[in-house]
């Protein structure tokens, strides 16, 4: 079944969210761990998208999931609780350390030249390899489309994540980066522009002209170590993509600048890791009990 989707025009989450905090203000337990059990995924597929390695995002998810349940009594409903909960995931993002991905400190200029460097070469053989070579091309293609938005500067890449990936609205992103409707289109202009003129001068997914295809270069990432084929970050048999988990809107966006948000579009929603219990373990049950005692 399709998770509900909280960063539509009308969050389809808030009402049930609702109940759920009147039976945490009750002083229910398994209320509070379903609250985080329906956001944690869609927080850690944003978290993911800035932070590229998978072992980062779950840290900074899980540093976002304290701070739900650690600020909870401080939600006084003047926004809906959508707009709450993801200006905390927003402002965290914007202001965390830097993710080990980040202290590369990418630049396109920097990625296209690595890019050209990666020599073209056959695929591995089958049998020399512990995964299918067609989840191995897969790999290297999420992987490397995402270390592209690395090359956005924070903001512009969050602006990209929400707008273009996850099709958020001009009037919810501007509500959750508490700026104006403007200055939210200006700001995902301006990240389109960057990150699609780069694909389209380097790379072959939509830009055919362009000599650059994941298959041929998979080779060379596995030697270098971007694509590890006996643990695969990315890519898998069974997956659901982010396109199927959000709609796209299309705001003030071309077809060439639309085919190119579909490569990202066409990434995973990954399933999370069970926040749940690694909260109950690092905040213990003196620490839950507080936290209800509190609403």
């Amino acid at each position: 079944m399709k998770a509900l989707n909280p960063l539509g025009n009308t969050p389809e989450t808030d009402g049930d969210d609702l109940v759920l905090l009147s039976r945490i203000r009750e002083g229910d337990r398994d209320a509070l761990e379903a609250l985080v059990m329906r956001h944690q995924a869609w927080i850690y597929n944003i978290v993911q998208r800035m932070v590229y390695l998978p072992e980062d995002a779950e840290d900074a998810t899980q540093e976002v999931l304290i701070k739900l349940v650690t600020k909870l009594s401080t939600f006084e409903g003047r926004s809906s609780f959508r707009t709450w909960l993801y200006r905390i995931v927003v402002n965290h993002v914007l202001n965390m350390k830097r993710a080990r991905a980040e202290a590369v400190e990418w630049t396109f200029a920097r990625y296209g030249e690595a890019l050209a460097s990666a020599a073209d070469m056959d695929l591995p053989d089958q049998a020399s390899v512990p995964a299918d070579v067609k989840l191995l091309i897969d790999e290297a293609r999420i992987g490397c489309t995402s270390g592209m938005l690395l090359c956005l500067d924070r903001e512009q890449r969050l602006v990209y994540v929400l707008g273009e990936i996850f099709g958020v609205t001009d009037a919810i992103g501007a509500e959750l980066l508490e700026t104006s409707r403007d200055n939210f289109r200006q700001k995902l202009s301006r990240a389109r522009r960057d990150l699609h003129s780069f694909m389209q001068d380097r790379c072959g997914l939509v830009n055919t002209a362009n000599p650059c295809r994941c298959a041929k270069k998979t080779q060379a990432f596995i030697d270098a170590g971007y694509v590890d084929p006996g643990k695969l970050l990315f890519a898998s048999a069974h997956v659901t993509r982010v396109r199927e988990m959000a709609p796209e809107t299309h705001e003030h966006i071309d077809a060439l600048d639309a085919s190119y948000a579909a490569i990202h579009r066409d990434h995973p929603f990954h399933a999370s890791p069970d926040f749940v219990a690694a909260l109950r373990t690092l905040l213990g049950q003196a620490t839950f009990r507080s936290i209800l005692d509190a609403q």
